[in-house]
């Protein structure tokens, strides 16, 4: 396939037909072949990407001496131009250390040609051997030193490429986890609660009994708020933060354990010192560990009472989730992905999470969240700025 000649060497090719018929006006040398030596060295220097070794063996030929048998001189100034022309463009075919058979042979070719010219301007002129072989292989030098470094800066900008779209296959599955961890986090609680709540109102039904409107309030509240935060969710998915509700947080507590009281299990508040201000997202995972913590306990039954804390403390909040129930929790309640959820959750900003027996029964979830982000924590500024 031929390729259209560039800009760059279509003003070259101009340049040189222009300084070498200024040369022939000034100087006039004899020989009547130089304006049909001339169209051809234009016609090349302006292919001479396309048929680089082609462009090289007319100048070893142009080289040869026949052409001044009648001359003082051994070679034309734009003869001369236009071979380290040709010697730069092969240059640069020599390849990379993973070049094919292909390319170093064509490289060995160009090699050869560029050699042979130097012979030959060396057989012209005798007198002068530094300048025969300094003009040929000067060129032929810097042509493979800029092709080398044209490599390297490619293979350079290959690794930052591959390193961005790693960066950015990781910041998309950080992102889908903490997603899937909301969407857990919520929907099992509002979930949970309308469980319990519609279980009540079935038994008070089998029994005969009248239904308390307020449990069905409570289920239906539960489901509203679900439906609420999948739409925050997906709001945020879509880019209409600025049209969703502002995200739970500690200030709603008082919310979260009234709906875990109508669903029959009994809920303290403790908040003790003066309220620490943690950033949107450390606020927002302290409601979830506290959410998930008291689902938890509504899952696996067996407590009739649950104490929450919230301890401010110097530099952070301390979160403290402790139950009455059983003194070794259900398996799945430790295994769960609730507990890995609250874990990693605390791990983002850098603070310390311990979940286990209480001493005389029950089960306690304690976590402490820093007031300001950790420092080094690769993902926790991408979650201030998700959530």
């Amino acid at each position: 396939m031929i390729r259209k000649p560039r800009p760059l060497d279509l003003a070259l090719g101009a340049g040189f037909a222009a300084f070498a018929l200024i040369e022939e006006y000034v100087v006039r040398m004899p020989g009547s072949w130089w304006p049909y030596a001339l169209a051809v060295c234009t016609a090349l220097v302006v292919a001479r990407r396309a048929v680089p070794l082609l462009a090289m063996a007319v100048n070893s030929v142009a080289a040869c001496s026949f052409f001044y048998a009648d001359t003082p001189v051994s070679y034309r100034l734009w003869q001369l131009v236009a071979m380290m022309i040709s010697a730069y463009t092969v240059g640069q075919l020599v390849p990379g250390p993973q070049a094919g058979r292909r390319d170093r042979l064509r490289a060995a070719a160009g090699a050869g040609l560029v050699l042979l010219t130097a012979l030959l301007y060396w057989e012209n002129d005798r007198t002068d051997p530094m300048a025969a072989f300094f003009f040929t292989t000067a060129p032929y030098a810097l042509g493979a030193v800029v092709a080398a470094q044209a490599r390297r800066l490619a293979d350079t900008a290959a690794v930052r490429a591959s390193i961005r779209e790693q960066q950015a296959r990781e910041a998309v599955m950080e992102e889908r986890v903490r997603i899937a961890r909301e969407l857990h986090d919520m929907v099992a609680h509002s979930v949970t609660v309308m469980v319990i709540q519609a279980g009540a109102v079935r038994r008070r039904l089998d029994a005969g009994l009248t239904v308390d409107p307020e449990l069905l309030q409570g289920i239906e509240e539960a489901g509203r708020e679900a439906v609420g935060e999948l739409r925050r969710t997906l709001g945020l998915l879509r880019g209409d933060a600025g049209r969703t509700a502002p995200p739970a947080g500690l200030d709603r507590l008082d919310d979260l354990a009234g709906q875990v009281r109508e669903a029959g299990l009994k809920v303290i508040l403790d908040r003790t010192g003066s309220p620490a201000t943690l950033p949107p997202a450390a606020d927002l995972s302290a409601y979830r560990i506290i959410q998930e913590a008291l689902t938890n306990v509504l899952k696996h039954g067996g407590a009739a009472a649950a104490t929450v804390t919230v301890a401010a403390e110097a530099g952070g909040v301390r979160l403290t989730v402790a139950n009455d129930g059983p003194v070794v929790p259900p398996p799945a309640a430790g295994n769960g992905q609730g507990l890995i959820g609250m874990r990693e959750r605390v791990a983002l900003f850098g603070g310390t999470f311990t979940a286990g027996p209480r001493d005389g029964g029950g089960f306690a979830v304690e976590a402490w969240l820093p007031a300001l982000p950790a420092t080094g924590s690769p993902t926790s500024a991408a979650v201030q700025a998700g959530s």
